[in-house]
């Protein structure tokens, strides 16, 4: 999932859970690609190491990439994770969203954008 600074939701791709999330992590970017040609920097999670880093700077010489680190042994808040990991805490508001219940991964995305489109519409109000 990519979310703009605010949280909202840019893009989400849902993958089966045979794949690692640094490979699948490199179809995101393509995905904002294609919307969202103005970004300038990204943050990911330490997980996305490896493809990610290897296809971002190969593609996206423009761009910036920060890949936060955790430090060993203590808890410290990472930047910019806390954003993702809000976006995150609102979904499990949503019932349909707090056990994978679809069979496909396309319904599992559309519920997300579901959910993201009734939290903008109660913002509005």
């Amino acid at each position: 999932m990519a979310v703009d600074t605010l949280g909202l939701i840019l893009v989400v791709w849902v993958h089966a859970a045979a794949l690692s999330d640094s490979f699948a992590g490199q179809f995101i970017p393509a995905h904002l690609k294609k919307y969202f040609k103005n970004i300038r920097k990204v943050w990911a999670d330490c997980g996305y190491r490896g493809y990610l880093e290897e296809w971002f700077y190969r593609f996206k010489p423009k761009r910036e990439l920060e890949i936060t680190k955790r430090p060993r042994g203590k808890f410290v808040i990472q930047a910019r994770r806390w954003v993702v990991e809000r976006t995150f805490g609102w979904f499990e508001r949503s019932r349909r969203l707090s056990k994978d219940y679809g069979q496909l991964a396309r319904s599992s995305e559309a519920y997300v954008y579901i959910c993201m489109i009734r939290i903008m519409l109660r913002r509005l109000k």
